[in-house]
């Protein structure tokens, strides 16, 4: 009984992601299953849906219970210079080979409400790398890009923004790269300036531009093995020749079929650079 529930519960969420891609255009069959259940779950208990059948009707005919769904299908969890070594490896041995080119482009994909993009642009600036760097941050929650846009947090996250910030070899004070009013603290126009925010699928968009340093962490592990081959495919043919990729502590691209084109860096950090 219990296996014909399971097989039920799984066409329904199979259903619901066709379903999702057909009216949205949104792609989430490529996505980890149990990911997918845990997400499908939050969404049912915040739109108060007895089963995934009746998610499916409230996503298909009600745009906001699909932008509600969508918040719960993509994780958002992001801090400015989250694992500090991560930047600080960046910062003592990536930078210096940026700055060997002229101009530069650095893609952060999975950017979600821009913590990791602003991070990066700061780095840049410090290295006086930012004058001559377009950022371009992408994601598919069009919410999460719009409080990235706006670059505005709560200003008691500050304590902890520079607590990091001086963990990943900061040279100022992150308050330099804030204005504080209230209860909010604001980017500075300077950082602002130098990034894109755009909406892109690493499920269904082409390459995005050629980058010196492709940023995606902690995204991969959302991601079945195909889509996971599909994205290393993508960043392959966005990165310059001896570009730099930077993934999640726990992400490897050892699984994937086009790791050859890529060197390990730094285990610990799991930054790869093309051969």
């Amino acid at each position: 009984m219990g296996s014909r529930s399971q097989q039920t519960s799984e066409i329904e969420l199979d259903l619901l992601l066709e379903a999702i891609y057909r009216v949205h255009q949104y792609d989430f069959r490529g996505y980890a299953r149990s990911s997918l259940r845990r997400g499908v779950s939050r969404a049912r208990s915040a739109l108060g849906c007895a089963t995934i059948t009746e998610l499916l009707d409230r996503v298909v005919h009600d745009k906001s219970a699909f932008a509600e769904s969508l918040r719960h299908l993509t994780i958002q969890v992001s801090d400015l210079f989250r694992d500090p070594s991560y930047f600080r490896f960046l910062r003592e041995i990536v930078a210096p080979h940026l700055a060997t080119y002229p101009s530069l482009r650095i893609w952060i994909a999975g950017c979600g409400t821009g913590e990791e993009a602003y991070s990066i642009a700061i780095l840049l600036h410090e290295e006086g790398l930012l004058g001559r760097s377009l950022v371009y941050a992408t994601d598919i929650d069009a919410e999460s890009l719009e409080v990235a846009r706006a670059g505005s947090y709560e200003a008691w996250r500050m304590g902890p923004f520079e607590a990091s910030y001086r963990a990943s070899g900061g040279r100022a004070s992150i308050s330099d790269y804030f204005i504080v009013s209230g209860a909010r603290a604001a980017v500075a126009p300077l950082l602002r300036s130098r990034i894109c925010f755009c909406d892109h699928s690493l499920a269904t968009d082409a390459s995005f531009t050629e980058a010196q340093l492709i940023s995606c962490r902690n995204v991969l592990i959302y991601f079945d093995r195909e889509l996971q081959n599909r994205c290393v495919a993508l960043f392959r043919d966005s990165l310059c020749a001896r570009g730099f990729l930077g993934l999640g502590h726990g992400e490897t691209l050892a699984f994937s079929h086009h790791a050859g084109f890529l060197e390990l860096v730094s285990s610990h950090e799991q930054i790869y650079r093309v051969r």
